[in-house]
C-alpha cells in the first residue's frame, strides 16, 4: 500500500518527500481504520448483549437502532474531566494508557486485507505482531501501580499473571502454523492455505492450534470469561479504577483494537486470509474476522467468569502442554515430508 501512495504522491513531489507523505497516509489510514471499527465494535457489542438479554440496546441516538452512540460515547469521554489523584505517579499514570494502545495500533501495520491491500510486507510479519503484542502488559502494570490504589494494583498484577501465562501457549500455537507454512511473512502465510493445500496445511494441527489460539487470544485481551483484571464485583473495575476521560477511553480503544487484532490475525493464521469464492479478497477477510468477533462477543454474554485458581490451571496444565503437542505434531509433519517452505 506503501508503494501506491508513493506514485500518487510522485506525481506532485519529488522520491524522498513523496516518500514521507506515503507513510504518513498509511499511518492516517490504519488510524482511522481503527477508530470507525471500534466505534462500530463497541455498537455492535450492545446489541448483541441486548439480543442476548432480549432488550432493545441502543436506540434514540441516531435512527434506526441507535447507529450514533458510539459517537454519542467518544464525545463524552472528551468532555469528561480528567482527573488524576493526589498521591499517583502523575508521569506514569499518563504514559500507561499510551504504552497499551500505540502497540495495538501498530500491529495494524502488516495484517493484510489482500495480496496488496497491507500497510507493509514483512518477511517477519507474524514476528513483529507477537513482539508489539507483548508489550501492551507494560502499560496495564504501570496504570495499576500508578493510581497508588490497592485495587488498581490488584488489577494490574492478575492482569500480568494472566496475560503472561496465556501468552505462552498462544505463541506455541503460532509457531506450529510457521512451522508447518515454513514462513513468517504473512502473505505467504495465507498463500500456504490456498485451496489445493488446504488439508496437508491443516489435519491435524490446524484445528488444534486455532482452538488453543483462540482460547489464548480472548484470555489475552481480558474479555469473559478471562476478565479478572477488570473484575468489578472484586476490583472495582481493576487497573483502570482511577482513570477517568480520554485515559480510561484509550484503555477501552486498546481492548477493542485487540479483539479485532486477534480475530483478524486468526483469520490470516487458520482461515484462508482473503482467500475464498469469487475476487472479493478484502470482503472474505473481513466476513472472517468479523464471525470469529462475534463469536468473542457471544462468549462475553454466555459464560460467567472463571476463577482465579481455574484461569490459571487452564493456562498451565492443559493450553501449555496441549500447544507443546500441537507444535510437536507439526515438526513431525515436515520432517516426514508435509508442510515447511517450498522452493
Amino acid at each position: 500500500m506503501t508503494d501506491l501512495f508513493q506514485r500518487l504522491w510522485g506525481h506532485f513531489f519529488g522520491p524522498k518527500v513523496s516518500l514521507v507523505l506515503a507513510y504518513l497516509t498509511d499511518a492516517v489510514a490504519i488510524l482511522v481504520f481503527i477508530l470507525l471499527t471500534v466505534m462500530f465494535l463497541i455498537w455492535l457489542e450492545r446489541k448483541v448483549a441486548a439480543r442476548f438479554q432480549n432488550r432493545l440496546g441502543p436506540m434514540r441516538v441516531g435512527r434506526p437502532h441507535g447507529w450514533l452512540q458510539s459517537v454519542a460515547d467518544v464525545l463524552k469521554l472528551l468532555l469528561k474531566e480528567d482527573v488524576i489523584p493526589t498521591k499517583a505517579d502523575r508521569w506514569v499514570f499518563t504514559l500507561a494508557p499510551i504504552v497499551v494502545v500505540v502497540p495495538a495500533i501498530l500491529i495494524w501495520v502488516c495484517i493484510p486485507f489482500s495480496r496488496n491491500l497491507v500497510a507493509k510486507d514483512l518477511n517477519i510479519g507474524i514476528f513483529y505482531i507477537i513482539s508489539l503484542a507483548s508489550l501492551g502488559v507494560l502499560g496495564i502494570i504501570m496504570g495499576g501501580w500508578a493510581a497508588n490504589n490497592k485495587y488498581t494494583l490488584i488489577g494490574g498484577l492478575r492482569s500480568a499473571a494472566q496475560m503472561i501465562s496465556y501468552e505462552i501457549p498462544l505463541v506455541l500455537s503460532v509457531v506450529a502454523v510457521v512451522v508447518l507454512a515454513g514462513t513468517m511473512d504473512m502473505n505467504g502465510l495465507v498463500a500456504r492455505q490456498a485451496p489445493y493445500r488446504w488439508f496437508v496445511f491443516w489435519v491435524p494441527v490446524g484445528p488444534l492450534a486455532f482452538l488453543i489460539y483462540l482460547t489464548a487470544a480472548v484470555a489475552e485481551t481480558n474479555r469473559v470469561p478471562f476478565d479478572l483484571p477488570e473484575a468489578e464485583s472484586e476490583l472495582v473495575s481493576g487497573f483502570h479504577t482511577e482513570y477517568s476521560g480520554m485515559k480510561f477511553g484509550f484503555f477501552f480503544l486498546a481492548e477493542f483494537t485487540n479483539m479485532f487484532a486477534v480475530s483478524a490475525i486468526a483469520t490470516t493464521l487458520f482461515l484462508g486470509g482473503w482467500l475464498g469464492p469469487g475476487n472479493l479478497g478484502p470482503l472474505w477477510f473481513l466476513i472472517k474476522t468479523y464471525a470469529i468477533v462475534f463469536f468473542i462477543m457471544w462468549l462475553r454474554w454466555t459464560l460467567p467468569r472463571v476463577r482465579g485458581d481455574q484461569l490459571m490451571k487452564l493456562a498451565w496444565k492443559v493450553l501449555l502442554p496441549s500447544s507443546l503437542v500441537v507444535l510437536f505434531l507439526a515438526s513431525v509433519m515436515v520432517a516426514v515430508g508435509f508442510g515447511g517452505a517450498r522452493g
